[in-house]
């Protein structure tokens, strides 16, 4: 079905703009949806071009330490997929506009059914939908129902990803493409991997579509820098680190998330 998407038309106007994204990650429901709710609505006027929500899970494979405390924080707390979305249509009532990507794992999608989740999702106010534990080639079904709704569905590219099924992935993916950066979880690090450069340039060579850069980005540097070869970065554990170092106030989390976009924007102007 032919829909606006937010997503879709954020990524050409900051391509048109020669500018580059970024995307912050969020946990629902840590510390409580209360302030994950004023989480986006900050993170949106501090710049950000798109926030991708995370469902909890009680067995996140692609989650590191500290997304998966936070999900189990969140878990403990009752947190439901009707509450989540509930959320989201609250938010877009209220006005909020910036794209959203709702990240999870099969089995809350499985449980909710897969065509109701999607009817249901966009009906909330969400644009995409990040399933890691699901490859393109897995649950049509599904796929047929985010395309029907509207939904983009966005897949990862690992480092250990042979090229010939990276192109695959490529092709697959809408909105944009999710480059692992490293080769495990997700998690702040001090240094990233030297060959990013390179399966980069091969990637964006073959492809048209944005490719995104996440795993790892914790620093205004990192971001800098793989902006710089790449069409933008996606944060997450840095960002949930100071949630929860902030304990309940969102303005520390918020001025974390403008100096990384900042950091983005500066690079961007030089190419």
């Amino acid at each position: 079905m032919s829909r606006s998407n937010r997503l879709s038309a954020r990524m050409e106007q900051l391509k048109k703009a020669r500018q580059k994204a970024f995307c912050a990650f969020l946990t629902a429901g840590f510390p409580d949806l209360k302030t994950t709710a004023k989480l986006v609505t900050e993170f949106e006027k501090a710049g950000a071009d798109v926030l991708e929500l995370g469902y909890p899970f009680s067995d996140p494979l692609a989650d590191g330490p500290t997304i998966q405390h936070s999900s189990q924080e969140a878990l403990e707390r009752g947190i439901s997929v009707p509450a989540v979305l509930k959320m989201m249509t609250r938010l877009r009532a209220g006005g909020l506009s910036i794209p959203v990507v709702f990240f999870t794992y099969f089995n809350p999608v499985l449980a909710y059914g897969p065509a109701r989740f999607a009817r249901d999702a966009r009906r909330a106010g969400f644009d995409a939908v990040l399933v890691p534990d699901l490859p393109p080639e897995e649950e049509p079904g599904f796929q047929t129902a985010l395309r029907r709704e509207g939904l983009l569905p966005i897949f990862l590219i690992a480092p250990t990803t042979s090229k010939p099924r990276s192109l695959k992935i490529a092709k697959a993916s809408q909105g944009f493409i999710y480059y692992v950066s490293l080769r495990g979880v997700t998690g702040a690090r001090k240094a990233l991997p030297a060959d990013i450069a390179s399966h980069l340039e091969y990637l964006r060579a073959r492809s048209k579509k944005p490719v995104l850069i996440g795993f790892g980005v914790s620093t205004p540097a990192q971001a800098k820098e793989l902006s710089a070869i790449s069409d933008g970065v996606i944060v997450g554990s840095a960002i949930v680190e100071r949630i929860r170092a902030a304990r309940g106030r969102t303005g520390p989390v918020a001025a974390y998330v403008r100096r990384m976009v900042k950091a983005v924007r500066a690079t961007a102007a030089k190419n």
